[in-house]
């Protein structure tokens, strides 16, 4: 055996093996169709990245805001809060209630039980009425937990992807747009 992982506390070879799993599982492709882009040559305006700033929301809103802000949950190895978020947005807009009981019962293990592959940080209140909304699935038997994460990403992750090198890359980076607004500090005084 090698001597250097011998030697290490077990709790260390557990999270070892807990970020293995979850590397493989941004690496594996997912069944959630995240609507990402590969900003490439069409970069998102000036006044978009700084519209960002404005709300949760209007980043969310935005293709390329959606996306850069999916890049900076996998970096810091919490994508599956972005992904089960629109897992629960596809649940809810599913037309035929019939496909309603399948598709609850694959969210609930790629996100909610406890030895999900995704598992998401809900609360045991969270996850035990969530539990219990599966025994009859509506479209409305994820509400709670999605809820709880959205509040999650816009009070916890938000903030850091508005602090992150990322964004202020972004806006650096940003080409603007055909409207220019003079910041205080550029206009000419009299």
């Amino acid at each position: 055996m090698c001597k250097g992982l011998a030697s290490l506390p077990t709790c260390c070879l557990e999270r070892a093996k807990e970020l293995k799993a979850r590397l493989g599982s941004i690496l594996q492709k997912s069944n959630w169709n995240l609507p990402c882009c590969k900003i490439g040559k069409n970069k998102p305006s000036l006044e978009e990245c700084l519209r960002w700033k404005e709300s949760f929301e209007k980043l969310l809103s935005s293709k390329y805001g959606l996306c850069a802000f999916t890049a900076f949950l996998v970096s810091e190895f919490s994508e599956e809060n972005i992904a089960f978020y629109f897992a629960c947005e596809d649940y809810r807009n599913t037309k035929c209630l019939s496909k309603l009981p399948a598709k609850a019962q694959t969210i609930f293990d790629e996100f909610i039980c406890s030895d999900a592959p995704r598992e998401i940080n809900i609360d045991h209140e969270t996850r035990d009425i969530t539990k219990a909304n599966m025994t009859a699935p509506s479209p409305s038997c994820f509400d709670l937990a999605q809820h709880k994460i959205y509040m999650l990403m816009a009070k916890d992750c938000y903030p850091r992807f508005l602090r992150s090198p990322a964004y202020r890359d972004l806006v650096c980076q940003a080409k603007p747009g055909t409207k220019t607004t003079k910041q205080p500090w550029q206009e000419k005084k009299a």
